[in-house]
């Protein structure tokens, strides 16, 4: 037998015209057996099964918790710690432009995409997959990319504590100046603000950022990345005790926490921005931030800054949007919810902006410099030095107001982290039915707080920043493509949209499907080459990291990366298949499960496969087929 012939042999069997599925609930063997029967043969498959055997998974106690989980998640450090430093290091206006085109194209149609892989069939990200089997590399390389995120924010979260402890100071210490910092030290201070006997200098915030916090070297070269700062380490430890205490009560519990999480940071915020647009020189840097450069639209570096940035701000391909959507109603219409959070991200984004350019236009009035762009240093350093300089130039109650910022600042971080390590964990708890959740949220916190303690050190700033790089932004966009195709043309847009169909009873336009087939994975494919053309050794503030370094840089890439080759040759393998030919046919193929997880939804979806495969024939050549069909 030919490999053709023995494919559709297979295949005829696993796309039977009904369905059931048989297991024995609650039983923690992770199997269930598969039932179907087509033109009078009958084919028994024992695959692996959802956690939830009986068909049931826990779910959001009302469906508003999905979307102000998602809007906490979203809208986090990645909006008012990461978007300010990305815009500055890429020309202010001139990012905003490609920011607000990728959201459109990219941003929103993948956030789309992966909520509803995750509502309609209720597994976690990995599982997922079983639509494409041979790509679920893909996900196991996302949850690698999620748990170094994790780390890292859990990271900025401690730095906060540490800031918010320093607000209950009688004065502020980051406004005014030490001796050990030298004659250039400019106080940022209510009672220096009329000061402009100073040409030019280092604002006190960053120099208490950089030598009394972090204690930061000008390299690595000497004295490597020093040993922890005690003092930040029972931060971080305080850190993970709160993500764990919350992870621990499961997703009904953040699922309320989300109301507090989504909505108080705006609170503060808008008091933020108040405060900005009154300082002298304010509007300057505003104007720099919102006034379009429309040649830099053809900067491929800016495109590949927003692409980057799109990921970290909507949360999109990190494997965290198909978990909390997973816990959705299976017919929850989830379309008005995505244009809801997509929108408030990048407006949350927008107004972060704004507060920072705004105080970046001030500090550029005091220190008498014309290009806002050198004001500050980048990284992750410019929200715990623009942020303290505004609240410092508060004549009244400047200690109030430090408190409620870094208090924000830490609930943003909650709200992204705990959506990060939640996805961990479930991938965890997905594989490992038999263990309580709770003893899963505490030995992720153990380990995450053990791999934090790198980022205590002096030397922490460039590992985070290697990290940032490597471990995420590069594994994203790699991750990203590979999970559009294997979606848009393995899976197929045709088939994802007929789901969508079955699911919501709703038809999908034109616009979702051509950003799905062509335009987002397109985009991001562009940036890519770019990306591996242009490459220079990454940098932390213009210095260069020791030779290793890097290797380890490209070490913690690779095993990202490579889970996807991976997973492929043991899906492959795993194929029932004779022949490879056939094993790899099989691979490319949804598993026999793949489906609702609910059994009578499951058997519903397999009459609509049925009926579809029945009455509509395939319009024009594949291509053409499966956007348009």
């Amino acid at each position: 037998m030919d490999d053709a012939a023995e494919y559709q042999k297979l295949r005829r069997n696993m796309e039977g015209a009904q369905g059931s599925r048989t297991g024995q609930p609650g039983s923690n063997d992770g199997i269930s057996t598969v039932v179907y029967s087509a033109e009078g043969e009958e084919l028994t498959i024992t695959c692996e099964a959802e956690s939830e055997s009986s068909g049931q998974r826990d779910q959001w106690s009302k469906g508003v918790e999905f979307l102000f989980s998602c809007i906490a998640l979203s809208v986090g450090l990645g909006n008012v710690w990461r978007f300010p430093f990305i815009a500055l290091e890429n020309g202010g206006g001139a990012f905003l432009i490609p920011y607000v085109i990728v959201l459109l194209l990219i941003g929103r149609p993948v956030y789309y995409l992966e909520v509803i892989i995750g509502q309609f069939s209720s597994r976690g990200c990995i599982k997922a997959f079983d639509m494409a089997p041979i790509m679920k590399g893909i996900a196991y390389g996302q949850v690698y990319s999620t748990a170094l995120a994790t780390t890292y924010y859990a990271c900025i979260m401690a730095l906060t504590i540490r800031y918010l402890v320093a607000s209950f100071s009688e004065e502020l210490p980051w406004t005014y100046c030490l001796v050990e910092w030298g004659s250039s030290c400019v106080a940022t201070g209510a009672s220096a603000a009329n000061d402009t006997s100073i040409v030019q200098g280092i604002s006190s915030a960053e120099l208490f950022f950089t030598q009394t916090v972090l204690r930061e070297p000008e390299t690595l070269e000497d004295g490597g990345l020093g040993t922890p700062s005690w003092d930040l380490v029972l931060c971080l430890l305080a850190t993970w005790v709160i993500i764990g205490t919350v992870l621990s009560k499961g997703i009904r519990s953040s699922g309320k926490a989300s109301y507090f999480l989504a909505l108080f940071p705006y609170v503060i915020m808008f008091v933020l921005l108040i405060r900005a647009v009154t300082l002298p020189g304010a509007w300057r840097g505003i104007v720099y931030f919102l006034k379009p450069q429309w040649g830099q639209l053809l900067n491929p570096h800016v495109w590949y800054a927003a692409i980057t940035q799109m990921f970290f701000s909507l949360a999109i391909c990190f494997g965290t949007l198909v978990m909390y959507a997973s816990f959705n109603d299976f017919n929850k219409n989830v379309h008005k919810d995505v244009i809801i959070i997509t929108t408030i991200d990048s407006l949350t984004s927008i107004l972060a902006g704004c507060i920072i350019f705004g105080i970046l236009g001030n500090l550029a009035h005091e220190t008498n410099t014309t290009d806002i762009s050198q004001v500050v240093k980048g990284g992750a350093g410019l929200a715990f030095i623009s942020y303290p300089e505004a609240i410092a130039k508060f004549k009244y109650l400047p200690q109030l107001f430090a408190v409620l910022f870094f208090f924000m600042l830490l609930v943003l971080g909650i709200g992204s982290n705990i959506g990060m390590a939640s996805s961990v964990v479930n991938v965890v708890k997905d594989r490992f039915t038999h263990l309580p959740h709770w003893l899963l949220a505490v030995g992720a916190s153990i380990i995450g707080f053990l791999c934090g303690l790198v980022y205590m050190t002096p030397g922490g700033q460039f590992i985070l920043n290697l990290v940032d790089f490597y471990g995420c932004t590069f594994i994203a966009l790699v991750l990203a493509i590979a999970e559009l195709l294997a979606v848009g043309w393995i899976y197929g847009v045709k088939r994802i949209c007929s789901d969508i169909e079955f699911m919501l009873n709703v038809k999908t336009s034109f616009y979702w499907r051509i950003c799905w087939a062509i335009v987002a994975p397109g985009l991001m494919f562009l940036v890519l080459v770019y990306m591996l053309f242009s490459y220079e050794p990454l940098t932390y503030r213009g210095v260069q990291y020791p030779p290793a370094y890097y290797m380890a840089g490209w070490i913690i890439w690779g095993l990202g990366v490579l889970q996807l080759p991976f997973w492929a040759l043991v899906t492959i393998f795993q194929q029932p298949g004779k022949t490879l030919g056939s094993k790899l046919r099989m691979a490319m193929q949804p598993t026999a499960n793949w489906g609702p997880l609910q059994t009578q939804k499951f058997e519903a979806y397999i009459l609509h496969r049925k009926r579809e495969a029945d009455f509509k024939s395939p319009r024009g050549g594949y291509l053409f087929d499966n956007i348009f069909g």
